[in-house]
């Protein structure tokens, strides 16, 4: 054998056992990549994971005093404007007397599609709330014009005293409460005016909902 087929042969045999080195240390997960989490995994997080939302949280619920757009497809005479009376209830031909206060207009359409399956076949019934009078606040005491005020969106305490024309002047601001009626008791919301306004305690200002009375002594 010449010098230079033995130069040639000792080549091929350290070029093989590079590459057969290679390919076993491709084939071998590394250190870091065995030790290294996945990357489209995430750690599992040690809080407790977020409540569901409510399936009525944001609906409207219908109250007394609201007016009513019902209408029945194809039948004129039960179509109609309708307000919810005092005691919760709307009137309807055929169907007489029916609840409707604290349901969502899907409930009482439900509702009085069910009750006119008597009569029509496959009524087809939509509910629609035209006005909006349920939703009321009360501010009382010492302030400029006390009354009973309607809320067209939510509306915080200090929003609720701006509407009844602000605080009088011997008014005491820091003993202003809110009750708010809580099944057949009374929930008592304490309000101090000077804290708020002066930036002390925001989280007093808090939001109103219907049926809410502001005393301020």
């Amino acid at each position: 054998m010449t010098a230079r087929s033995g130069f040639v042969g000792a080549a091929v045999v350290v070029t093989s056992v590079v590459l057969s080195a290679a390919a076993s240390h491709a084939a071998r997960p590394s250190e870091t990549a065995r030790r290294s989490p996945a990357p489209l995994l995430a750690a599992p997080s040690s809080s407790a994971p977020a409540p569901a939302p409510s399936p009525d949280a944001g609906i409207y619920k219908i109250g007394p005093e609201d007016v009513l757009a019902i209408s029945v497809w194809r039948n004129s005479e039960l179509t109609r404007d309708v307000a919810v009376r005092p005691d919760g209830r709307i009137s309807l031909p055929l169907l007489n007397d029916i609840q409707a206060a604290n349901l969502t207009p899907m409930q009482l359409r439900d509702t009085v599609a069910k009750g006119l399956a008597t009569y029509i076949s496959d009524p087809e019934v939509s509910i629609i709330v035209k006005e909006i009078h349920s939703d009321k606040v009360s501010v009382v005491g010492s302030v400029k014009n006390p009354n009973r005020y309607e809320l067209k969106s939510q509306a915080t305490v200090l929003e609720a005293l701006a509407m009844a024309g602000g605080l009088t002047d011997f008014a005491k601001r820091d003993r202003i409460v809110v009750y708010r009626r809580e099944g057949t008791t009374w929930k008592t919301l304490e309000f101090n005016y000077t804290k708020v306004v002066n930036d002390w305690d925001v989280q007093q200002n808090f939001v109103l909902m219907p049926g809410d009375i502001v005393v301020v002594p």
